[in-house]
C-alpha cells in the first residue's frame, strides 16, 4: 500500500488493520465458529471500527457498523444489534447506495431486530431483503449477500 499525499504512516496502519480486521470478521461470520473464534470475530469487528473510526471516510465508518451489527446479531447481542442497525440503516437508505449495500442492509437488519425480539420489524425487514437481494444486478455481489441472508432465521 503506497502513501496517498499527506497520509502518515500511523494512518496507513489504520488503513491497513481496518481492512484486515473487516475482512477476517466477515469471513468468520459466514462459518461455523467454536466459542474462540466467536470472540475473535467480535474483537476483529470492533477493532476494525475503530481503525476506520481514527482515518475512514463516513462510508467506512457506516460498513463497519453494518459489520458490527451482523457479527453482534450472530452473537445474540439483540439490543446493540439493533441499535447498530438502525444506525445504518438510516445511513445507507438516506443516500444513492449500490445494490448489494441495500440488500446487505434490509438483511442485516432483519437479522437485528430478529436478535431483538422486535418481530414484526423483522417480518418486514426479511420482506425488504429478499426483494433486494433479487434485484441486485450482478451474481458474485447477489451470491456474497444470499450467503450473509442465509443466516437470517426465516419467518414462521
Amino acid at each position: 500500500m503506497s502513501n496517498s499525499v499527506g497520509e502518515t504512516d500511523a494512518q496507513v496502519w489504520h488503513k491497513r488493520f481496518a481492512m484486515s480486521c473487516n475482512n477476517r470478521a466477515w469471513d468468520l461470520s459466514t462459518e461455523v465458529r467454536t466459542p474462540a473464534q466467536d470472540r475473535e470475530m467480535l474483537n476483529a469487528a470492533h477493532a476494525s471500527a475503530w481503525h476506520w473510526e481514527q482515518v475512514g471516510s463516513e462510508l467506512n465508518r457506516m460498513r463497519a457498523t453494518l459489520l458490527l451489527a451482523e457479527v453482534h446479531a450472530l452473537l445474540g447481542m439483540g439490543p446493540s444489534a439493533l441499535m447498530l442497525a438502525e444506525a445504518m440503516r438510516e445511513y445507507f437508505t438516506n443516500r444513492e447506495t449500490p445494490d448489494w449495500e441495500i440488500a446487505f442492509t434490509h438483511t442485516i437488519y432483519a437479522h437485528a431486530a430478529h436478535a431483538a425480539g422486535r418481530l414484526s420489524e423483522y417480518r418486514e425487514a426479511y420482506r425488504q431483503a429478499t426483494a433486494a437481494i433479487g434485484s441486485v444486478a450482478k451474481e458474485d455481489d447477489r451470491n456474497i449477500v444470499a450467503k450473509t441472508f442465509s443466516l437470517v432465521p426465516k419467518p414462521l
